[in-house]
């Protein structure tokens, strides 16, 4: 998921050697902007004031270990026009794909199971860079999900592209219960070594794992309907 994003320089006054106060201003907000893309923000992306797209996202646990008490989920949003609109890389002179990653709320509604709300139109097509006006496009939406947010414990993820999602199809992932809340211990060259934030992605396919972990899974379910306004 790279993500990109750098709004054009500030324009240069016709007097040599002489900035004005609001020139300055503007180098600071560019600044301001990489900083924020490069922490995971959206930079000088806007928000649509008034999305009307909107599907309820559901996800299920299923056969889960534990509780969780650490879930996000974001909607992931990028441009469709790049080659227009997305940052010049200096070096190569090509343009980079522009995305945005929006966090999801998702509410408990029953034991395992949360809803939230994302809108495919949720990004607002506007002209960022003063080369033509990004046209956003809606990606998919993700998941992560912790036994406590400990640092150490593993990170469950999931994700369900935007095809999927709006055709009201399930994603169904399937990972071994021994790695939750954290993963199990290898073999490493100086005797077992504890892995701290593993990243689990699963499986769509449970038969890909070793007979002896099938019997010992849980999945997360991802899908979504269109919600009525």
């Amino acid at each position: 998921m790279h993500r990109v994003l750098k709004i054009c320089l500030a324009t240069l006054l016709i007097t040599a050697c002489s900035r004005t106060e609001n020139t300055m201003s503007q180098e600071l907000s560019t600044a301001a902007a990489e900083a924020d893309v490069e922490s995971g923000g959206r930079g000088l992306a806007k928000l649509n004031p008034q999305p009307r797209q909107a599907y309820e996202v559901i996800l299920k646990l299923h056969n889960a270990p534990g509780p969780f008490e650490r879930i996000e989920a974001v909607a992931q949003y990028d441009v469709a026009n790049e080659a227009e609109c997305g940052r010049i890389n200096p070096i190569t002179g090509t343009a980079g794909r522009i995305t945005s990653q929006e966090p999801l709320t998702l509410k408990r509604v029953a034991d395992d199971e949360y809803h939230g709300t994302v809108y495919l139109d949720q990004m607002l097509d506007e002209d960022y860079y003063g080369r033509g006006v990004c046209r956003w496009k809606f990606g998919g939406t993700g998941a992560l999900l912790k036994a406590t947010g400990a640092h150490e414990e593993t990170r469950f993820l999931t994700f369900i592209d935007a095809d999927q999602l709006t055709a009201g199809k399930t994603l169904t992932r399937h990972y071994p219960r021994r790695d939750y809340p954290r993963a199990a211990p290898v073999q490493g060259p100086h005797g077992m070594t504890s892995i701290e934030d593993y990243p689990d992605s699963g499986n769509e396919d449970p038969t890909d794992y070793v007979p002896e972990l099938r019997d010992a899974l849980f999945s997360i379910s991802l899908t979504a309907k269109e919600a009525k306004q």
